[in-house]
């Protein structure tokens, strides 16, 4: 699209009223500008994913279920607006504390951490957590979980989710409190992109030490994510932050054309919410139209937008304005179909092995 011209809308003299809706806040950022603009137009983008039963990614970041966010993960789970998720651990390790009702409260961020420490309260930025009452009390649970599940055989973040989720959903004090239990429900699979870079495996250590194996496959987990998109009829991710996470949804698109040799991988929609800077070179920085020139998304020129924002600001307007204006999808239950997409990919790959030595045989034949 040229945009070197003057055909752009007008900016309007912008007015407020108390009777305005979410739709309308929406509105009036669409047609402003910078990060304002940006957000309004993801809002609407995010729709469009809806509308067009995209299968939908949503990826996050950092810590975002100790300030409450996992209640809109929920949410959007049951509305059938979020069908798989790549998240980082420690989402998954305190969204458990709100099942099991352990204490986390807000707090400050202009403190003595020392005092803190004395006090057996661990900080995250503003929002206080307690050592015993809530850290060691989590621990328990997960270490209960997996004292003889998955030892010595192999596993994905996706089962061991739907495990935690099970548990939650079965035994917890308040399992409506948990994106996880949804999960369960809806058959979301929730894989976590460094489960080693989390409490979730520290307390994997006390059962290792005691000789139990825990053998994660997370080859066949990168296959399973590839295989969710390539059966896709359209494919969109919403991006909280960056990091792993953001690249473990896009590199789909590489696993599927560059080393499959398909030509069905890369992103029909992508909205990125980050504060990272593109210029230092890292990811989670990293510009969607770059990611065209890996393969990571499917046309750069549309279907992406980044917002520069903080997350726990921009995120709840996004979520609002679809659960507002769009219907309940049928959820998509991907966790059960996880081994038939599997064994779909694996066979359309040997399948193309096989024309492509058939036709490289007859090919020589000719020479000859």
């Amino acid at each position: 699209m040229d945009h070197h011209n003057f055909k752009g809308k007008d900016i309007p003299h912008i007015k407020l009223n108390p009777k305005m809706k979410i739709e309308d806040l929406v509105e009036v950022y669409s047609r402003s500008g910078f990060n304002g603009r940006q957000l309004g137009e993801a809002a609407k983008l995010y729709a469009k994913m809806i509308q067009d039963d995209a299968t939908i990614c949503l990826t996050v970041s950092g810590a975002m279920t100790p300030v409450g966010f996992g209640g809109i993960f929920k949410t959007l789970i049951e509305r059938g607006f979020i069908d798989w998720i790549i998240t980082t651990g420690a989402n998954v390790y305190h969204e458990d504390h709100f099942a099991w009702g352990l204490p986390i409260k807000q707090g400050h961020f202009d403190v003595d951490d020392m005092k803190l420490y004395d006090n057996e309260i661990v900080r995250i930025r503003d929002v206080y957590i307690k050592f015993y009452e809530t850290l060691e009390a989590q621990d328990q649970v997960v270490q209960r979980t997996f004292k003889e599940n998955f030892v010595d055989n192999p596993f994905t973040t996706a089962e061991f989710c739907n495990l935690m989720g099970k548990v939650s959903k079965e035994s917890s004090k308040y399992p409506e409190k948990s994106f996880l239990t949804s999960a369960y429900d809806y058959d979301v699979p929730i894989y976590i992109s460094t489960l080693k870079d989390s409490s979730l495996a520290l307390n994997l250590a006390v059962h290792r030490l005691r000789g139990k194996k825990y053998n994660l496959d997370f080859v066949r987990e990168i296959l399973e994510q590839a295989a969710i998109v390539s059966n896709s009829k359209k494919s969109g991710i919403v991006e909280l932050g960056g990091g792993v996470p953001k690249n473990a949804a896009q590199q789909t698109g590489p696993l599927l054309d560059q080393i499959l040799r398909r030509n069905d991988g890369g992103q029909d929609y992508i909205i990125q919410i980050t504060d990272a800077r593109p210029d230092t070179g890292g990811l989670s920085g990293a510009t969607l139209e770059e990611g065209k020139t890996w393969g990571k998304i499917k046309d750069s020129h549309q279907g992406m937008i980044t917002v520069y924002a903080d997350a726990t600001i921009a995120f709840p307007i996004l979520a609002l304005y679809v659960i507002s204006k769009q219907k309940s999808r049928k959820p998509k239950r991907l966790y059960k179909k996880l081994p038939k997409l599997y064994q779909k990919l694996s066979n359309d790959y040997f399948d193309m092995k096989e024309k492509f030595y058939d036709k490289k045989t007859r090919k020589k034949q000719k020479r000859r």
